[in-house]
């Protein structure tokens, strides 16, 4: 039996999926996840994956996952690109807390999908119930402006945190996902999925896992690689780097969001210091003491270190995405701009 994809042929799967009426009105109907939905147990040929570094969204955890139809595979490019995904590639993303307070429970609060059509790749937001039974789709006009859900949570140092998670609109989901004023996914590229991941039948690198399941033609033995920066077995630059990467990258490129700016913050382009905006004015300075991007061995007289320190819409960077200080991340920029000693000129 064989079900037509547009211009693919693929075999039937336990997936419930036809590219000309997704999205679909519920995340169950799917069948992405086997089981209570609440639970996310991927069904047949729905393979998780996570990048290196994750990106910061007011600590919320997230759980990601790759969907192909049969009989088609991605293609490796570059390090720093996307995979090149076939006609009808689903990537799932949701986010969720477990410790919400005050019992410590687990809750969804969103799924994002990203489905690629021959018009190119499209957003659909679910949002979960309070029952946790079902995600509905709210992307259009009924969801122009977003929304945001009141969540008090835990910390994994015990503070507890209260804010407005924010949900996006697709115009604000588009504002970070645009290249080429085309959509396009972010983290899904070899740079940062070159890592191993514990399946439920063992350890294995996560490209070799999509060449295993017949999602990746190959990739090369030589990819030059992110790292998850909370890991402190690394370098100080490369883990900054790598969390800059997967944090502000996707704007701060070129034919982005930000390319008017500076500072280029792809991993592939970071092991220059100016494009990371060291001894780099700043193009709209702070105050006098806050001119350049980066000034060597002084987090508080960089521009970066204020941006990332401030919840002012004015101010915040990035200015999507997060409602509080990633104080980790924070502190992670505070120590590599203080182990910088040279002298700008």
């Amino acid at each position: 039996m064989t079900k037509k994809i547009e211009s693919v042929e693929t075999e039937s799967s336990f997936v419930n999926f036809n590219i000309d009426a997704v999205p679909y009105a519920k995340l169950s109907t799917y069948m992405f996840f086997t089981g209570d939905l609440k639970n996310l147990q991927p069904n047949t040929k729905v393979i998780s994956y996570e990048p290196a570094s994750s990106l910061f969204t007011d600590y919320a955890l997230k759980k990601r996952f790759i969907w192909m139809p049969g009989g088609v595979k991605a293609v490796y490019d570059t390090d720093d690109k996307i995979l090149n995904f076939p006609l009808g590639t689903v990537l799932i993303k949701n986010f969720y807390y477990n410790t919400v307070q005050p019992s410590n429970t687990t809750k969804i609060l969103e799924t994002r999908l990203m489905i690629k059509k021959s018009t190119g790749w499209v957003f659909a937001e679910y949002l979960w119930n309070d029952a946790q039974t079902e995600a509905e789709l709210v992307t259009g006009a009924n969801f122009a402006s977003g929304s945001s859900k009141n969540i008090t949570f835990k910390k994994e140092n015990g503070d507890i945190i209260t804010t407005d998670y924010r949900i996006p609109s697709e115009t604000e989901c588009l504002a970070c996902h645009k290249l080429d004023n085309k959509p396009i996914p972010i983290g899904v590229k070899p740079q940062n999925l070159n890592i191993s991941y514990n399946y439920p039948n063992g350890i294995k690198n996560q490209l070799q896992k999509l060449v295993d399941e017949g999602y990746l033609q190959s990739y090369p033995s030589n990819i030059v690689s992110t790292v998850n920066y909370k890991d402190t077995s690394k370098p100080l630059d490369i883990r900054l780097r790598s969390y800059l990467d997967i944090n502000c990258a996707h704007c701060h490129q070129e034919n982005a969001r930000c390319d008017y700016r500076a500072i280029r913050l792809s991993f592939s382009q970071t092991s220059n210091l100016t494009k990371l905006g060291v001894c780099v004015s700043a193009d709209e300075p702070i105050n006098p003491s806050l001119e350049r991007i980066i000034t060597p061995g002084n987090p508080a007289k960089s521009v970066m270190h204020f941006r990332l320190s401030s919840t002012n819409e004015n101010n915040r960077m990035p200015l999507l995405g997060r409602t509080i200080v990633h104080d980790e991340g924070v502190e992670l920029l505070r120590q590599w701009i203080s182990s910088l000693n040279q002298t700008c000129p």
